[in-house]
């Protein structure tokens, strides 16, 4: 009986992670009330409560929960077998196309839609995406060394560097996407890209 409740628990939990997530990623943090989300997943405000203190409670348990999904999906892509590390860094900037652009992210864009907005609300929020994007960042320097080391592309600098800026670049390019409502800016980003890594286009 035990084994159901904590099953229970944790459903109902991730339901309302998943259902802030979407929420959240098509509206921002601010614009999605606690009733919202609550109504949408079919959850009493009481039981909110029960699994999160707070509103930026909850916020720290989605992004931990996004982040965790994305490193999981990001360390697939980066593992593909049949293709060398270039072309699996290719087809990572391929799917952050698909899943951070202007059209409804589903909560796929968390970081880029809630960098800028929460960074200077909460403390909690800001360092647990710091920690996620780091958490990226490092993948990518491993990705590179790995590149480098089998010869399928090459950088200038140090492979940490590059990869803190590959992730900057592409996190401004997001931004740039929903300011101008067009993918030019992806264009531009794949552009640079292939040229700090010395691919051909």
């Amino acid at each position: 009986m035990a084994t159901a409740n904590t099953s229970e628990t944790v459903d109902v939990r991730e339901n309302i992670i998943a259902v802030g997530q979407r929420l959240i990623g098509a509206k921002g943090f601010s614009a999605v009330g606690l009733n919202e989300i609550l109504s949408e997943a079919g959850v009493p405000k009481g039981s909110f409560y029960h699994y999160f203190g707070s509103k930026d409670a909850f916020g720290v348990a989605m992004l931990e929960s996004y982040f965790e999904e994305y490193l999981d999906d990001l360390d697939q892509t980066l593992a593909q077998p049949g293709l060398n590390m270039a072309q699996r860094l290719m087809n990572y900037w391929r799917i952050w196309q698909e899943t951070q652009s202007f059209f409804d992210c589903q909560g796929k864009c968390l970081a880029v839609k809630l960098g800028a907005e929460v960074a200077d609300m909460s403390e909690a929020m800001r360092a647990t995406l710091n920690r996620g994007t780091a958490g990226i960042v490092s993948r990518l320097a491993r990705a590179l060394e790995a590149g480098v080391a089998e010869g399928s592309l090459s950088v200038a600098g140090d492979p940490q560097s590059v990869a803190q800026s590959l992730y900057q670049l592409w996190l401004g390019a997001s931004i740039m996407v929903k300011i101008v409502r067009n993918v030019q800016p992806f264009e531009t980003a794949l552009m640079t890209t292939q040229q700090m890594l010395h691919l051909a286009p």
